[in-house]
């Protein structure tokens, strides 16, 4: 908190974005001021990128300082710049047990996106040499794997799964890997267990994306995954209400919004679009930053009903204006053709009694649609980060 008006300041003053003209930085030095500020959500990249290319005016180092240049599906850019392990990829890899000397396979693609380049960085200040292995071509990583005897593999965990069914099937060694950082995708935990099974003695996960880096990792002690991930020191984490700003309390489910302290790509309040939840207490492993569950889902629920977008946000108005509810979800139901909205109200205390009439009326102001609301007991409503719940037989 101490470094945050400092960050604010320089997303203010040189991204070149308006949403932050009018902020005094030095008064956010504290969560309720940063909750203040307002959201810039990945799902908007495309358009901002679009109005003021390449970067959307929320890159503060001019394109001829950055050391790369990449790509997403949309197209969505993604810069890199030249700092020691800009990614922040070096812990995650030092908690999965990587050391100086040790081999990194690094089966992430080097096309275009950066997670390659995210374990490169970081496993060059740790002092591995890396096999830039990339994706496909299975035949040539086992043998790579075989010769050169990598002690961790970076990638998907469903590729490293390929690589040691591939290994099984044909009697090729894959026993130096002995440790596997993952990421792209989820990880269940039926897939760790078979990969431990098969050797593998260490598969942590980690939180990241293209435009952040490292968000948070998963660690480990003499073997034991702890619950949870760890928040990477170099950012901070809220987790609020999909489709608003406002953080909800510690344990509910809501969506990642990311505050990171990149000097070359400022991102203030950056919305995700995954959902997740604080997990109370310290770590075990002694790292004693704040932690999450994890990936839970997606928090754009957005759907259209009757041939309309009705969005979270949306929601979230219909909520705010009526404050004696509690939690409240809206289910889309019936079949194509025929859609029905009803809205799941919770009240806020057991003294409160809904005005059901003026909730209809405010979700036919808001959305205009027809929708009916149903109060239901406190409690009924799962902790699940959902808002809108899409039932439709669409048969």
């Amino acid at each position: 908190m101490a470094r945050l008006p400092a960050q604010i300041e320089r997303a203010r003053r040189t991204s070149g974005t308006t949403l932050l003209a009018s902020v005094d930085a030095r008064s956010i030095d504290h969560r309720a001021a940063l909750a203040e500020l307002p959201v810039t959500r990945k799902s908007d990249l495309k358009a901002l990128q679009d109005a003021a290319p390449p970067w959307g005016g929320l890159v503060a180092t001019d394109t001829s300082g950055l050391s790369r240049l990449f790509m997403s599906p949309g197209p969505v850019f993604d810069p890199e710049g030249r700092g020691d392990d800009w990614w922040r990829f070096a812990r995650p890899l030092w908690s999965a047990g990587l050391r100086p000397g040790h081999i990194v396979h690094n089966a992430f693609s080097y096309h275009f996106t950066p997670a390659a380049f995210m374990v490169e960085g970081a496993a060059r200040k740790i002092g591995c040499p890396v096999i830039p292995a990339g994706v496909g071509n299975t035949d040539m990583q086992l043998q790579a794997i075989a010769a050169l005897k990598p002690s961790m593999y970076a990638g998907t965990p469903s590729f490293l799964k390929l690589i040691v069914e591939k290994a099984l099937e044909c009697g090729a060694d894959t026993s130096s890997l002995r440790r596997a950082l993952v990421s792209a995708e989820p990880l269940p935990p039926s897939l760790r267990a078979w990969l431990v099974e098969h050797g593998v003695a260490v598969v942590l996960q980690l939180y990241g994306t293209a435009d952040l880096g490292c968000v948070a990792y998963e660690t480990q002690s003499d073997g034991i995954v702890h619950p949870g991930l760890v928040v990477d020191e170099d950012v901070i984490v809220e987790i609020v209400r999909p489709g608003t700003g406002t953080p909800v309390a510690d344990g509910e489910v809501g969506e990642v919004v990311v505050t990171s302290f990149n000097a070359d790509y400022p991102l203030v309040r950056f919305a995700t679009g995954d959902l997740s939840a604080v997990l109370a207490g310290a770590s075990p492993c002694g790292r004693t930053n704040q932690r999450i569950k994890g990936w839970m889902g997606r928090a754009d629920q957005t759907t259209k009903v009757r041939g309309m977008f009705v969005h979270p946000a949306q929601i979230a108005a219909i909520h705010q204006r009526h404050p004696q509810i509690g939690k409240v979800r809206l289910v889309v139901s019936g079949t194509t053709g025929d859609d029905r909205m009803t809205l799941l109200c919770e009240a806020r205390d057991a003294s409160t009694t809904l005005d059901e009439a003026a909730i209809v009326d405010t979700i036919r102001d808001v959305t205009r649609l027809r929708g009916d609301v149903r109060v239901v007991a406190a409690g009924t409503l799962a902790n699940d980060g959902k808002v809108i719940e899409d039932v439709r037989s669409h048969a």
